[in-house]
């Protein structure tokens, strides 16, 4: 609705443009429906931008909230999972419990801390498929575990550090890791679950070496066969403890120093299971070295792990089936002190590269290769990419042998003489006749 001013002021135009001469006044007739249109559309448009700004308002308030709930609900998610992994863990995980044990439960692990010795002697966990979509990194939050009644081990148990004057922080290591029992990476789909397994109650003093090297390794061979089926773990870990083991003399609650760690796991949708019994180390030798049965572990420990597991399944310390379909082929390197005198076996061979001195090697052919160039290759073992000593054969010396190499040795047991050279990292000997082979407890030339 016009008001009395509005039209006032259009009807002083009118009579301005009258006045006008002819051509001037329709240039400037022209130009008012211009600016009419302009500001008609300019209005529209004003109206146009101010409803598409309330749209978009709107909107981004709309997918705030979608946020806020699915951050509610994943919280909410977390929290059913960890409560049924914990009934799940009480029902089929834990070891059986004496009387006097006092076990520790946390939202993803249970414990039971050992206070003569500072440390867990176990600690029960599941290692679940949601590690393969898990996204938390490391956490990094070492603390002392309030749940301990008698106090756990502390930062001071494991290196002292010194604010300097300059601001700077002075470590002095005491030469341990501070090793985790249950790993972080096994809970890497729960923050709250990663975050306590930085609890010093999960920690147990550990060789660099060890820790970083084989315990990894062994860690990471029981993700990647969760990952590969798809199936939850059972695990129980933990160090061998007994009377009179060493301690850290620097550490605040003196605390043990163990000479083994353990490891178990149990399949139970697959009826699989698997232990691991590793010395606090530098292991040369392949993982599938360390696998022993359950049985062996409960004798050193005095534990029974997984009541509810089939006791005929406990004797099992076949390791194929945990191993990839890469791996599947591999064995455990040949007893170094059942060899003859004067032989050794794939993992000793390091020792003697680039000696120029011939020595014997004794492993079995687990894979072989015909290069595009007429070479032959035999991994002794474990095979490519993961090889440990490889034999090569090459072309100019093939007419020395009666058999092809890569057919005939394949899966069999030998011995090979010769000098051993380095070759990108793993122990290799050339050899240039079958003269150079012997069967391994065997007759034949």
């Amino acid at each position: 609705m016009k008001t009395k001013q509005t039209v006032t002021s259009n009807l002083k135009n009118e009579y301005y443009f009258m006045q006008l001469k002819p051509s001037q006044s329709l240039f400037l007739r022209l130009l008012k429906v211009l600016l009419i249109f302009v500001s008609l559309h300019t209005a529209k448009s004003g109206a146009a931008q101010d409803s598409t700004l309330k749209a978009l308002q709107e909107t981004e308030l709309k997918i705030e909230q979608i946020r806020l709930q699915e951050s509610q609900l994943l919280q909410r998610l977390e929290a059913l999972k960890l409560q049924n992994l914990r009934t799940d863990l009480k029902l089929y995980g834990l070891p059986e419990l004496a009387p006097q044990d006092d076990p520790i439960e946390h939202s993803a692990m249970t414990i039971l801390y050992s206070e003569k010795h500072e440390q867990a002697a176990w600690v029960a966990h599941m290692i679940l498929p949601d590690i393969a979509s898990g996204m938390v990194g490391r956490t990094n939050d070492f603390r002392p575990d309030s749940l301990v009644k008698t106090g756990s081990s502390v930062e001071q148990d494991y290196f002292l550090k010194d604010t300097l004057s300059d601001g700077s922080i002075k470590y002095d290591g005491f030469g341990y890791d501070r090793g985790h029992l249950a790993p972080s990476a096994d809970f890497r789909w729960s923050l709250k679950a990663l975050s306590e397994s930085y609890l010093y109650s999960n920690m147990s003093p550990q060789k660099p070496d060890f820790n970083r090297d084989s315990w990894a390794r062994l860690e990471d061979l029981m993700r990647a066969y969760v990952q590969e089926h798809q199936t939850p773990l059972y695990v129980v870990t933990g160090p061998i403890l007994r009377d009179g083991l060493p301690v850290i003399e620097r550490s605040t609650n003196q605390v043990s120093i163990p000479f083994y760690y353990y490891k178990l796991a149990w399949d139970k949708e697959n009826g699989k299971c698997i232990a691991f019994l590793m010395p606090n180390r530098q292991c040369e030798s392949p993982l599938e070295s360390y696998a022993v049965s359950i049985d062996s572990v409960e004798s050193l420990t005095g534990f029974n792990y997984f009541p509810k597991l089939d006791e005929a399944l406990e004797a099992s310390k076949d390791v194929k089936p945990w191993q990839s379909a890469r791996e599947q082929g591999d064995v455990a390197p040949l007893k170094a002190p059942e060899l003859p005198k004067n032989h050794f076996n794939t993992v000793q061979a390091k020792y003697y590269s680039g000696r120029n001195e011939k020595v014997k090697i004794c492993g079995t052919v687990v894979s072989t290769k015909l290069s595009s160039k007429g070479n032959v290759f035999l991994n002794l073992d474990k095979g490519f990419p993961n090889q440990i000593f490889t034999v090569s054969i090459f072309k100019d010396k093939m007419v020395n042998f009666s058999y092809m190499p890569h057919e005939y040795l394949k899966g069999r047991t030998i011995c090979v003489e010769g000098k051993i050279s380095d070759f990108n990292g793993t122990p290799s000997m050339s050899i240039d006749n079958e003269k150079a082979i012997r069967f391994y407890d065997e007759d034949e030339p």
